[in-house]
């Protein structure tokens, strides 16, 4: 873990992201979906409020 390649900081971003979810499982994917879900009716919200 003490190992951080500082000439590509974006991929092991990805990967500690990657790790993170596989390591916690079910959360991840509960705060995954909840972020989605916001995303998309705030979306939807201003395509409703532009129409």
């Amino acid at each position: 873990m003490s190992n951080s390649p500082s000439s590509e900081p974006q991929p092991s971003y990805v990967k500690l992201a990657m790790r993170n979810m596989v390591r916690k499982g079910g959360t991840s994917l509960k705060h995954f979906a909840l972020t989605t879900i916001g995303l998309l009716a705030v979306l939807i919200g201003l395509a409703y409020l532009t129409h």
